[in-house]
């Protein structure tokens, strides 16, 4: 694909001088992977301390093996190696939803890190073993990942919203006989109980699960002998050490399931080399942190973002991670803005749908804080259109913040194609090229590349060192040029990537089949449009429904339907034309952020929309099943 873009475009805007003067990836960069090949991934590779230096960057045998012959310590890498300069420097800053905090330096989360290890060898937990992690966003589930790590075990982190079903289902195809939980969570601002769900789930596999019980609700809680609790557990081992164990770069680090919000979740596993350098080292040059951020990454720990982006990449790059057990707009829509302002917040990375969010519960929310700290804003998930796109970096960015809006999926382990905040050029909409050493393609279903300018699937073609090992697999099969097609459709122009929209979500209106993100961004330049999501309704002869959202204050009304709808055809010609438009005050979404299209689906052809438990926002869905009746 082509690397130059076109020069001096009216829709380009580049990042501040002061930025690009302090910027971790300087302009050569991209110049030097392009001329060093795959050996340019040692750039990666340096940003970890390694026990035993790797021989080959990487190695094709019968699979793709990154990094080959070296050896290290996850855990080493994101505490040990930390102390001697900055063992008194903050780690990590927990807020939890009821008010409560807590603050870790890297001496303290290194001494509980080593004290839960000592408690899960003391389990019989070793090297290869599975320990599932069923937990909100708490400290505890942080430090037991990373205690696995020490271990040289494999976590498996499952969503705190899942259902005993979805426990037992990745209990049993882990073969995990070892589960952290806790007694329950809040949700916006109501306790829910957890330890129920997760009893259920244990008895319903064949094996025996070894429990332990993070009391979150209430500090005696009665456990009985079926459970140990986390801080009875830890004040046994109080002041134990554990030596890192050593593994081969190419040894599985975590198991983590896709989300399974639009089918059967299936499992993806990262290695221990390739997975941290390709985090770190993204995290560097993308997100730019430095060892003095503060960052935040507003995700849940259970998805591939939390684990990429909350702790593997800021720790092991030395900085400060802020986790945050809330919701959003608890107690109040200014609730993010107000932890950016206290913390001071460098660098902050959330989902696209959740930008969408904050521009339509209004400006005045960003407005009443100071968010001047932040030097860095970062998007991830679904397409984000021009006029969300520039609110983000008007109203919390200032103005003047660089804005990234990266693309990656749970099996590229981190972000693929992204603008480099020092270098690139931004352009609203457009995700940019792909971060140095990755190249893609927009290709047709037979995998063949479209000419520049038309839609089509996105490829990579070639290989990284996050990828997971089932690609790797896939990459080095040896049998003719590979290609990692993806179901994601996007369009190329000038080197940079526009995504549209998912192949599964594709929208067929009379003979023209649009991308979600085509429709969707029309319909939010009408004012005063705050959030749409599109979905196809096959009860209705494969007619496009608009579920819409408008801005604080505003209502929906015939007549906004009317400008919608005249609207989109202007824009997008006259097949594209909606069964429906339904207005909404919220769209259903994952903690994750993704829109679930197929409950909106669902809705709008009147059928069972099945289990929520993966929604950050359940109740939005008996809502929108009177306002769909009403409408």
């Amino acid at each position: 694909m082509r690397r130059d873009h076109a020069p001096g475009r009216d829709d380009e805007v580049s990042p501040p001088g002061s930025f690009v003067a302090d910027a971790n990836a300087t302009g050569e960069l991209r110049e030097a992977f392009a001329r060093e090949g795959l050996r340019a991934w040692t750039r990666a590779a340096d940003l970890l301390d390694w026990e035993r230096p790797y021989e080959t960057v990487v190695r094709d045998d019968e699979g793709l093996e990154w990094f080959v012959g070296g050896k290290l310590n996850a855990s080493y890498n994101l505490l040990d190696r930390h102390l001697a300069d900055r063992k008194n420097r903050v780690a990590l800053r927990w807020e939890g939803a009821t008010g409560d905090s807590r603050v870790y330096t890297y001496l303290d989360l290194h001494r509980e890190v080593n004290e839960a290890a000592a408690a899960l060898r003391s389990l019989g937990v070793e090297a290869g073993d599975v320990v599932t992690c069923y937990a909100p966003v708490i400290p505890e589930l942080v430090v037991t990942m990373l205690a696995c790590t020490r271990l040289g075990a494999l976590h498996n982190v499952v969503f705190a919203g899942f259902s005993a079903d979805e426990l037992a289902e990745r209990l049993r195809r882990t073969e995990s006989s070892y589960l952290l939980t806790c007694d329950g969570y809040y949700r916006r601002g109501n306790a829910v109980t957890q330890l129920t769900t997760a009893d259920n789930a244990r008895m319903a596999v064949d094996h025996d699960v070894k429990s332990i019980v993070v009391c979150r609700l209430e500090d005696d809680v009665y456990l009985g002998e079926d459970h140990r609790g986390y801080a009875e557990l830890l004040a046994a081992h109080e002041g134990a050490t554990i030596d890192p164990v050593a593994r081969a770069a190419t040894d599985p680090l975590f198991v983590i399931y896709t989300s399974g919000t639009t089918g059967e979740p299936s499992r993806v596993t990262h290695t221990t080399g390739g997975y941290l350098a390709h985090v770190a080292w993204t995290g560097h040059t993308v997100l730019d942190i430095k060892p003095t951020d503060t960052h935040w990454c507003a995700a849940d720990a259970a998805w591939i973002t939390g684990h990429s982006y909350m702790v593997y990449a800021p720790l092991a790059l030395g900085a400060t991670t802020l986790l945050y057990e809330g919701a959003p707009d608890q107690p109040e829509k200014d609730r993010l803005w107000e932890l950016v302002e206290r913390h001071r917040v460098d660098t902050f990375y959330t989902a696209s749908t959740a930008v969408r969010s904050f521009m339509k519960w209004g400006d005045q929310h960003p407005a009443a804080h100071d968010l001047s700290s932040l030097r860095l804003l970062g998007m991830v998930g679904e397409p984000i259109d021009p006029e969300a796109w520039n609110w983000y970096r008007q109203h919390v960015g200032g103005g003047t913040c660089p804005v990234v809006d990266t693309w990656w999926q749970t099996e590229t382990g981190g972000v693929l194609v992204s603008t480099l905040p020092g270098i690139d050029p931004m352009r609203p909409g457009s995700a940019g090229p792909p971060v140095p050493g990755v190249e893609v393609a927009v290709v047709n279903r037979e995998g063949e590349p479209v000419p520049e300018g038309e839609p089509g699937h996105l490829a990579v073609t070639t290989p990284w060192p996050g990828m997971s090992q089932s690609l790797a697999r896939e990459a080095g099969s040896g049998d003719g040029e590979w290609l990692y097609v993806t179901n994601d459709r996007a369009v190329i122009e000038d080197g940079y990537v526009t995504f549209l929209g998912r192949e599964d979500d594709t929208i067929t209106v009379g003979n023209t089949a649009f991308g979600p993100a085509t429709l969707e961004s029309a319909v939010i330049e009408v004012e005063p449009v705050a959030e749409a999501a599109v979905v196809e309704s096959k009860e209705r002869g494969g007619t496009a429904v608009a579920y819409v959202c408008t801005e604080r204050g505003s209502g929906g009304d015939d007549r906004l339907r009317g400008r919608i709808a005249d609207h989109v055809t202007d824009r997008l010609g006259p097949t594209a034309r909606f069964g429906d438009i339904v207005f909404t005050p919220e769209l259903p979404k994952t903690h994750s952020g993704k829109i679930m299209r197929r409950l909106l689906a669902a809705l709008a052809d009147g059928e069972e929309y099945g289990d929520t438990s993966a929604l950050r926002n359940p109740e939005t869905v008996g809502e929108m099943e009177t306002v769909v009746d009403d409408q």
